[in-house]
């Protein structure tokens, strides 16, 4: 048997050609199976309708839990406290749209969001059909929710009741009022400052207080003098808006004739420029009596001496504060006076004044107003006579007969001292 080689199957000699690791690396690890061919999309899926109906299905869910969430932010946002600091007066004219009046609520400060507001309207009025926005003045109280805001202007809860405040009056002339007013309730805790009220015609509903008004004069002031002094002259003698009140205050009382503000807040302006004292006879008034403004007397001499804080022929510049509450008109001379160099204005007997540059014409002024003045006086005391007289028939005639009637006489002259 030497010699005889024993024959191996074929199979084998393949196997270990192709089996056996070529190094003791590739023993410890085999080598990975090919991977399989890629699967086209939907190639074995026997039901692709089913597959769109599960992605149409997940769709609509998440669009449900959108919605949902709009609706539950909507829904709190709707019955939050607005951003209204005081309660304010809207008015709604007739054919203004449902977006535009959106937009006037937002422009005032009464909402926060015009796009909430108008998906409320959205459900409220066109699906659930409650009523449309009405036309009106309307009154909102401070922090109204927007569902609030909704109800009043779809309920048409118009506002009913007014209040007027003559412009120059005094804050406690102004309180005065306001507690003789019986549609308001709640007490005033202190009277304001001077000067920190615009006057004018004020809206009330039923709910509001005596404090809400007063609220609402300050901000309407505060609002206004901001805006006239970003549009000032350049060339003015008062520096703050608080020196602007305290002048237009001023130039309020001494005259009640719009077109004379301008040119008596130039003549306040040009003695400011040359250091000249103001001299106002209306200082003097409030300097006495304070913010009452009552007196049983024309000023005298002897008041015209007294020295008082606001004595403006005693003391340099302008008083310390405003001896009023001044309209928007007084304000807005002050903050553009009228191109003049006037520096003296008297009563010249017509309701207005004269006006001069210097002070030899103002003299000329003083003194046509001193012949006016005993003019007026001689008339009053005929008249004044004639009354007397027709008193005196009157109590002769027999009964049931008629006495003289007595024509009514001017208004009494003014106490205005013309030497300034």
């Amino acid at each position: 048997m030497t010699g005889h080689v024993a024959a191996r199957p074929a199979t084998l000699g393949r196997q270990v050609g192709h089996v056996l690791p070529r190094s003791p690396a590739e023993a410890l690890e085999p080598q990975r199976p090919p991977e399989p061919p890629e699967r086209e999309e939907y190639e074995d899926d026997p039901h692709p309708f089913l597959r769109m109906i599960d992605v149409l299905f997940n769709f609509l869910f998440i669009v449900a839990c959108a919605a949902v969430a709009v609706f539950y932010f909507v829904r709190v946002e709707f019955d939050q406290p607005g951003p209204l600091k005081v309660s304010t007066v809207l008015v709604v004219p007739k054919g203004e749209g449902v977006t535009a009046i959106a937009e006037r609520l937002e422009n005032e400060g009464i909402i926060a969001d015009r796009r909430i507001f108008m998906t409320s309207i959205l459900y409220f009025m066109y699906l659930k059909g409650q009523g449309t926005l009405k036309a009106g003045e309307y009154a909102f109280e401070k922090h109204a929710t927007m569902r609030q805001v909704l109800d009043t202007l779809v309920e048409g809860k118009s506002i009913q009741y007014k209040v007027t405040f003559p412009e120059g009056w005094t804050s406690a002339q102004i309180v005065a009022r306001l507690t003789a007013q019986p549609d308001l309730h709640g007490d005033i805790a202190e009277v304001p400052p001077e000067g920190s009220l615009l006057p004018d015609t004020y809206s009330f509903g039923t709910k509001e207080t005596r404090e809400d008004v007063i609220q609402r004069m300050q901000q309407a002031q505060k609002k206004f003098l901001a805006k006239v002094w970003a549009e000032r002259d350049p060339d003015l003698m008062v520096k703050t808006p608080e020196e602007a009140v305290i002048l237009a205050s001023i130039v309020e009382k001494e005259t009640a004739r719009a077109d004379e503000r301008p040119r008596i807040a130039a003549v306040f302006n040009n003695r400011l420029r040359k250091h000249m004292r103001i001299q106002s006879d209306p200082t003097i008034i409030y300097g006495l009596f304070g913010g009452e403004g009552m007196r049983d007397h024309p000023i005298t001499q002897e008041e015209l001496e007294r020295p008082n804080p606001y004595n403006t022929y005693k003391i340099d510049g302008l008083p310390p504060t405003p001896i009023g509450n001044p309209g928007r008109a007084s304000i807005e001379a002050v903050l553009k006076p009228a191109k003049t160099k006037d520096l003296y204005f008297v009563a010249d007997g017509t309701g207005g004044h004269a006006f001069a540059a210097t002070l030899a014409e103002h003299n000329k002024n003083v003194a046509k107003w001193r012949k006016i003045e005993r003019e007026i006086r001689a008339r009053q005391e005929e008249e004044a006579a004639a009354a007397a007289a027709a008193q005196d028939l009157g109590a002769l005639l027999p009964e049931g007969e008629v006495g003289l009637t007595v024509a009514e006489g001017p208004p009494a002259l003014p106490t205005r001292n013309p030497n300034r």
